[in-house]
């Protein structure tokens, strides 16, 4: 008896990409939010001259810069996929798509590589001040790098400044001021930034904390300590606060997202656009069996007024069939004829994100209480705070699997399916190929990017001797803290 094994490409490239895009995500938050918390901390040390910020800061440069390294290799791999995997999409929306990413690439990135060049080897050669600013601004450039690939992704969710070329058959860039000041990527930037800034903040609370359970560096390490755990709380204040911004956008821009992140069939209004904290229902997600519920919250979340309507899965699907499934449909229309998302995904997913990002904050709540008057902290407490630092980078890659996933079946919102985007030459075979060996080098990776980040952690803030004279530290000796 033959066994035929059909592989096929559009779930191997979807497979891809996602395992590929999250890989890379892992190292983003930490460098977007660690290039700000360092610079913060130089810049206590030029301002006070205290030796224990200097510490820290060359401590948390260190572990920045290995971070940094590995993103600039595992985002290299995500640009060749569009032209791999992807060509029909490449194609059709290239000419816009690719605007932001260039000015990424040439701009932003130029920049963030420019200055940190600067920062590493200007110790000794740089005023104080001067060398200041470059930490600065490379972690500006980072920020405005992350901007510009929001707002490419932002066209994907909401497609604007643009217009369709029926003779080429792709879309064509009209106005790059309006995909830069995309409504999605106005939300999604500070969100994404204050879930970094807390990703940081954990990663130095949790570093902290294996050393004051070892009564290393007391008093410089309890100093990151209560940095990290105030930061950690005010990044959680914008990311809630972002988060319902984007949630608005969200409705608007893409109301059948918000209704798969309730698993909300019918059109509900005030009390019955409730929100369920928990719930189970029948396999394919349509029915509850049971759940526990907020009343008016989804409501509240969805349009900021008790009163609001929240469109369920049925009457967009309806909608959705009659605008794109034509019969002049090439792009617009899924196979299948299903505009709705994988319910369970979505649904869990929004609820993994929201949770995940408040237990990282109350983390941060009990550790402030703790040690609050230098009192004595028990041994749980310090295992706690180490091992809570991954809480928030969790949260953020679910988040992120809730973006996406809960945009299919498209890929670009209105305009193209993701099964009409996938490269039309491309095997299964060879997706499955290239798919284990990304997996298997990433995971590789993975390990020495643990390994050398955690030694640098263990090692420890460097031994930088105060001058008895009262001047200032020899810069000359900083180049080789490192």
């Amino acid at each position: 008896m033959n066994v035929v094994l059909e592989l096929d490409p559009l779930i191997l490239a979807r497979w891809q990409f996602g395992l590929t895009t999250l890989y890379h995500f892992l190292f983003v938050p930490l460098t977007l939010g660690m290039a700000l918390l360092v610079a913060i901390l130089q810049t206590a040390w030029v301002r006070t001259g205290k030796i224990k910020y200097l510490q820290l800061t060359k401590l948390f440069g260190k572990i920045f810069l290995i971070n940094f390294a590995m993103g600039v290799v595992t985002g290299i791999v995500q640009e060749f996929q569009f032209g791999m995997n992807w060509s029909d999409y490449s194609r059709f929306v290239g000419d816009i798509f690719g605007a932001p990413l260039a000015i990424e690439g040439l701009l932003a990135f130029f920049l963030e590589a420019t200055f940190i060049g600067l920062w590493i080897f200007g110790w000794d050669k740089l005023p104080k001040k001067v060398h200041l600013l470059t930490i600065w601004l490379t972690s500006i450039a980072s920020i405005m790098s992350a901007y510009f690939i929001l707002a490419a992704n932002a066209f994907m969710q909401n497609p604007v400044g643009y217009k369709l070329n029926p003779e080429r058959g792709r879309a064509e860039l009209t106005d790059i001021g309006a995909v830069l000041t995309n409504p999605v990527a106005l939300a999604q930037f500070p969100h994404t930034i204050f879930a970094s800034v807390m990703f940081a903040a954990c990663v130095v609370v949790a570093v902290a904390a294996w050393h004051l359970s070892r009564k290393q560096h007391v008093d410089t390490m309890r100093t990151a300590l209560r940095f990290g755990l105030w930061t950690n709380i005010i990044g959680f204040v914008g990311t809630f606060f972002s988060g319902d911004s984007l949630g608005l956008v969200m409705t608007q821009t893409q109301p059948m997202k918000m209704a798969a992140a309730e698993g909300l069939y019918q059109t509900a209004t005030g009390a019955d656009a409730s929100f369920s904290l928990f719930s189970i229902g029948t396999p394919d997600g349509a029915h509850e069996i049971f759940s526990v519920r907020i009343p008016y919250l989804l409501s509240f979340l969805s349009t900021h007024t008790f009163n609001g309507t929240v469109e369920g899965i049925n009457d967009l699907q309806a909608e959705y069939t009659a605008r794109y499934c034509g019969e002049d449909s090439l792009l617009t229309c899924p196979s299948d004829g299903s505009f709705t998302p994988i319910i369970w995904v979505t649904y869990w997913a929004f609820r993994w994100m929201i949770g995940l990002g408040v237990l990282a904050a109350l983390v941060s709540v009990v550790g402030l209480w703790l040690t609050r008057k230098n009192r004595s902290v028990p041994q749980w407490a310090w295992k706690v705070a180490v091992w809570s630092a991954p809480i928030p980078l969790v949260a953020s890659l679910v988040g992120w699997i809730f973006t996406e996933m809960g945009r299919q079946p498209w890929i670009v919102f209105g305009l193209m399916t993701t099964e009409s985007g996938v490269s039309p030459g491309v095997t299964g075979l060879a997706v499955l190929i290239s798919l284990v060996v990304f997996t298997l080098v990433y995971g590789a990776l993975a390990v020495v990017e643990f390994k050398l980040i955690t030694a640098a952690a263990k090692a420890g803030p460097p031994a930088i001797e105060e001058p008895e004279d009262g001047s200032d530290v020899d810069h000359a000796a900083l180049t080789t803290v490192y």
